[in-house]
């Protein structure tokens, strides 16, 4: 489901799901991203996300036109929100400019269908289980918007561990939503981290 690589097979079952997936950390039922988090990739994000560079969203939002599930039909694109403070300081959110480029080129519409309920932590520096604690009720559905029975396409920059894409996917299941599918420009590999 979630798409991670493995030097071995160990942590799989028969299915080729992963403990992770099995055990229901996965809040989202599967993830696609362009590119792992390194090298000129990583060199883009960090220009785009960090130095204010917007116009790298159309190249971005290009690279994850490239790994929507061609056999998938999504109702509408999410973008994983901000906290408020946040999207004031960079002022933009990144992820709802990639959503825009998405959403565009499949004639899907952008829904603002969840909000951050609470500022967290940096992620930087957190180990796995301290990332899912550090997001747990970090997002919450926006009252008023419909999301029952709708196949959802969720949209970040960049996937460490899956735990913010997670807390977003469980608030969007318990709006409604029957599936959420993780989409990212980059994912950093946890192998060798």
């Amino acid at each position: 489901m979630c798409n991670t690589p493995f030097v071995n097979a160990f942590p799989l079952d028969v299915r080729g799901v992963c403990t992770a997936c099995r055990s229901g950390l996965r809040g989202f039922d599967r993830a696609a991203s362009f590119g792992h988090y390194e090298g000129a990739l990583r060199s883009l994000i960090h220009l785009y996300k960090y130095s204010g560079m917007k116009p790298l969203a159309r190249n971005l939002g290009e690279y994850l036109n490239r790994v929507v599930p061609a056999e998938e039909k999504f109702d509408a694109v999410v973008a994983v929100p901000l906290h408020w403070r946040k999207q004031w300081r960079r002022g933009f959110n990144q992820s709802e400019l990639l959503a825009r480029h998405v959403a565009d080129a499949h004639s899907l519409q952008v829904l603002k269908a969840l909000t951050r309920a609470r500022a967290t932590e940096v992620q930087a520096g957190l180990a796995s289980a301290g990332r899912r604690r550090n997001m747990a009720g970090a997002f919450r559905a926006r009252p008023g918007v419909s999301l029952t029975g709708q196949h959802l396409l969720l949209i970040d920059d960049v996937m460490t561990t899956g735990a913010t894409a997670s807390a977003c996917a469980v608030a969007l299941k318990r709006a409604g939503a029957k599936s959420v599918s993780l989409l990212t420009v980059a994912r950093v590999d946890r192998r060798f981290t």
